[in-house]
Order: C-alpha cells, then structure tokens, then sequence
C-alpha cells in the first residue's frame, strides 16, 4: 500500500508539470531542486519521501485539497 501511495504522489506530481507546461528543469528550478533529482521524483524512486513528494506538490501549487485525493485514491 506505501508503495502504491508513493507512486500516485509521483505519478500526480508528473501531471501537475506537465499541466503547467514546464520542463523537469524549470519545475526543478522552481523548487530549488535540480533535474536529476525531480526525475526521482517522478519515478518515485527508492531515495524520494513521501514528505519530500507531498512538499513538492504544494510548492507547485496543488491544494492539500488535491493531495488529500490522491492519498485517498491510493489507499
């Protein structure tokens, strides 16, 4: 189950930048991260949090709101 909730964060955390039509760069840049690691973001890799993937997903503007859904989908 923590495996499908990491993977849903990850797979939204992917909508929300391609809905902004921003690269990994620029999305990355926008959250002080770099490229590499947003694109372990999005595959939910093994070294990425739950918490790092849910604080991202706010700094790019999904409402907790929205998180909140996609924890409960996963569930």
């Amino acid at each position: 189950m923590f495996v499908e909730l990491k993977l849903a964060l990850a797979r939204f955390l992917r909508d929300v930048r391609v809905q902004q039509g921003w690269t990994q760069a620029q999305t990355a840049k926008r959250l002080g991260s770099s490229q590499s690691r947003f694109a372990k973001m999005e595959a939910a890799d093994a070294s990425v949090s739950v918490d790092l993937l849910v604080k991202s997903l706010l700094g790019l503007g999904a409402t907790r709101e929205q998180v909140g859904e996609v924890i409960a989908r996963a569930a």
